[in-house]
């Protein structure tokens, strides 16, 4: 059995966030190049199987990043200072026109919502929320909690457990830490672990099928301590990274 490599794409930054939208199944990635001080944006439909836009810059070049993604916008942040964490300020892009469909300054992002961004002004004090128009921007209802719960993801994310605690025939037996990071879909186990590999420590992702092993892959080598969960599960797409800077998507 083969499974469907569905990307194998190299990015010259790293990869620093990814984000999901949930309404038309867009994946977004933001990497960022430390050396040159410089973010870049790319879509990819997921269902469809292209890329809507790939390293796409901005003028701000540096302080901003992704916040959300909703209704096939992506919806960027910019930071108050360079030295500080705090956002403030958002950016819409809309995924097929590649193109800037609003900005507001003084806007910051509270939470995705089942109907949209909840928003507030950051100039406004003590902080009054709204929902924002993700097309526009505009921000003409105010924010009701038992209107505008929190929007679910439909991302599955392994579960940290113990080696023992799997089947026999996965797997390395003795891997680096004694824990592995496990995953069940579609008759697929997917398993990632550490393991130590001429001296060094590695980061694996391997996929079982009642076959047996069908699929492996070196996530990180030459690290120094262990690694967080490697994979996400979005439907039927096991997304990983593979080296910071490439991405891998496959179809189980």
């Amino acid at each position: 059995m083969h499974l469907n490599l569905l990307f194998d794409e190299q990015f010259t930054g790293d990869i620093w966030r990814m984000e999901i939208d949930e309404q038309t199944g867009i994946l977004f990635l933001e990497t960022r190049d430390h050396t040159d001080k410089k973010v870049q944006f790319s879509a990819i439909n997921l269902s469809a199987g292209n890329f809507l836009f790939k390293d796409l810059g901005i003028p701000e070049r540096w302080l901003t990043g992704i916040e959300a993604a909703y209704n096939g916008v992506l919806l960027l942040h910019f930071y108050q200072t360079e030295t500080g964490p705090a956002h403030k300020g958002l950016m819409a892009i809309d995924a097929q026109t590649r193109k800037t469909i609003w900005t507001d300054y003084a806007l910051s992002f509270d939470y995705l919502s089942e109907k949209g961004p909840i928003v507030y002004d950051s100039r406004v004090h003590p902080r009054k929320l709204f929902l924002a128009d993700i097309k526009t921007g505009a921000t003409t209802r105010v924010y009701e909690p038992s209107v505008y719960k929190e929007l679910k993801n439909g991302i599955a994310y392994p579960q940290l457990t113990e080696a023992g605690n799997l089947p026999q025939q996965l797997g390395h037996k003795h891997p680096f830490g004694n824990t592995v990071h496990y995953l069940e879909h579609n008759n697929f186990r997917i398993v990632s672990l550490h393991a130590l590999k001429g001296g060094g420590l590695i980061q694996l992702l391997e996929i079982f099928s009642e076959a047996g092993l069908i699929y492996e892959d070196i996530i990180n080598s030459a690290i120094q301590k262990m690694q967080p969960e490697a994979f996400i599960l979005y439907k039927d797409h096991l997304i990983y990274i593979k080296n910071r800077s490439e991405l891998k998507v496959l179809s189980l």
